[in-house]
């Protein structure tokens, strides 16, 4: 995952915006751009705030199309993830994206943003039905 410091940024607004979407993460913070690293457990506040906002079609669309082999790249506005908040934008904002970047595999979409009925999960599967060893 990368996010671009702006030079009209605080580099630290950034790191925050990404910590409170995916913590547990490892930072490598640059002048210019950060990048973090992270296992399954730095996604689980995604999987809960995808459940919570109530967007899980709308976060199962993006991922898929954005699904190439066993990676899964998608983009999250800045300013809502500063707010605790997911927001898929349709394109490079102007004041740049985080940009996710996930290994794994279809599964990982099931687990994170599972089909719906009427907005309901219909089957909820848990991380650890996943291999850890797929998902970077």
């Amino acid at each position: 995952m990368q996010a671009r410091i702006r030079p009209t940024e605080r580099g630290e607004r950034v790191v925050s915006a990404i910590e409170k979407l995916f913590p547990e993460m490892i930072m490598d913070i640059r002048d210019d751009r950060v990048e973090a690293y992270g296992g399954p457990a730095a996604l689980k506040i995604l999987h809960e705030l995808l459940r919570k906002q109530q967007i899980l079609d709308t976060a199962r669309s993006v991922m898929l199309h954005g699904r190439v082999g066993n990676t899964i790249r998608f983009q999250l506005n800045k300013q809502a993830a500063f707010m605790g908040m997911v927001s898929f934008p349709p394109q490079e904002e102007p004041l740049g994206s985080i940009h996710v970047q996930i290994a794994g595999s279809e599964r990982l979409i099931d687990w994170l943003a599972p089909e719906t009925v009427d907005g309901k999960p219909i089957i909820e599967i848990s991380l650890d039905k996943i291999d850890p060893e797929q998902v970077q």
